[in-house]
């Protein structure tokens, strides 16, 4: 049974976690941190939230 749809307000602020494998570190590479930081910026210009850090 899948899990029921969150439902995200507008005006609100959410604090979202990233986590690795065994809470390894695993954006140390260069073309790692590369790709993560080309998903957040598609997902930025798709969704237009505001990110306060990161």
């Amino acid at each position: 049974m899948p899990r029921k749809r969150r439902n995200f307000k507008t005006g609100y602020s959410y604090y979202i976690t990233t986590r690795c494998n065994n809470r390894e570190f695993k954006l140390a590479r260069r073309e790692c941190r590369e790709v993560f930081l080309y998903v957040i910026k598609k997902a930025l210009d798709k969704y237009k939230f505001k990110l306060y850090a990161l």
